[in-house]
């Protein structure tokens, strides 16, 4: 079956799909997006992913396109029209179309696309033994809490780690040497001691939506204490455990960092605990939906 997206209040093949070359977030990357995760039809943690949509236009001024009603039921038609069990769907909105001029256009519609598809299941060995990632400069500007499709910095990130054989690159800041979040991940580690530690959600990262439940999760759990602080690279290098997480990669455990190996060279236990019952809060989500 042919896959199927949604532009503008129609439905069309998705290998006809368009948006016009004055569309601002072609032209200005004058738009926001969101990704979300299907596990069995069911939307993954649906109402934060909306309410963190709402907070990038509203930040922007870019007025939403449509209501909550309307827009669940769009983005469940283009689920089923796609077939998608398990996967993900992804929510674009910009400023709209108007003839080019850096300042806001009167009158301009917000334009909407959607598009779904399926995903492969994760890597076992991904897993089983660990990622790399490598550390960049974060030349990112200043309000990385939106979640704005102007990823350029990211894409160039992404593809240095691609081109050093590792899984993500961490971003960092140049003026006190802290990581602030991955190019699509956010950025955890466990102390010696035992914290969990990663950055508070502020203008320097998007605060991610699997960030968010594992928030909750950590707090639920026995033993296991957050501190939401920044973090230096070096201290991530000398850490027991070091993760990552998204909506895409879930849980998944760091093992070498610039090459140096963190704690014993291979995923721990915290982080094993963490993705299970991540994994479980998802099926939770799915088994309720």
């Amino acid at each position: 079956m042919s896959r199927v997206a949604y532009v503008n209040g129609q439905y069309v093949p998705h290998a006809e799909a368009a948006v016009h070359v004055e569309d601002r977030g072609y032209q200005f990357a004058d738009g926001v997006y969101e990704v979300i995760a299907v596990t069995r039809g069911a939307l993954v943690d649906e109402e934060p992913h909306l309410v963190r949509l709402e907070r990038s236009l509203s930040e922007l001024r870019i007025a939403a396109p449509m209501g909550r009603p309307a827009l669940r039921h769009v983005m469940r038609e283009v689920i089923r029209r796609n077939r998608v069990a398990d996967g993900i769907i992804y929510l674009q909105m910009t400023r709209g179309v108007a003839p080019r001029d850096h300042a806001f256009p009167a009158g301009a519609e917000t334009s909407v696309v959607m598009t779904a598809r399926r995903t492969r299941p994760p890597n076992p060995a991904v897993i089983r033994d660990g990622v790399k990632v490598i550390t960049i400069p974060d030349i990112r500007w200043e309000r990385c809490d939106i979640k704005s499709v102007a990823l350029l910095p990211n894409c160039l990130g992404k593809q240095q780690a691609r081109e050093a054989g590792a899984y993500e690159a961490w971003q960092v800041d140049a003026r006190d040497g802290t990581v602030t979040e991955g190019t699509s991940t956010n950025a955890w580690i466990v102390t010696r001691d035992g914290e969990v530690v990663t950055r508070r959600a502020d203008h320097a990262i998007l605060n991610g939506i699997t960030r968010i439940a594992l928030v909750d999760i950590i707090a639920g759990q026995q033993g296991l204490k957050l501190v939401e602080r920044p973090f230096t690279v070096e201290e991530a290098k000398n850490a027991r455990e070091a993760f990552l997480t998204s909506t895409t990669s879930f849980v998944t455990p760091i093992v070498r960092i610039d090459g140096a190996t963190v704690g014993d060279g291979k995923p721990g236990p915290v982080t094993k605990g963490l993705r299970e019952a991540y994994l479980a809060h998802m099926a939770e989500e799915a088994g309720t939906a």
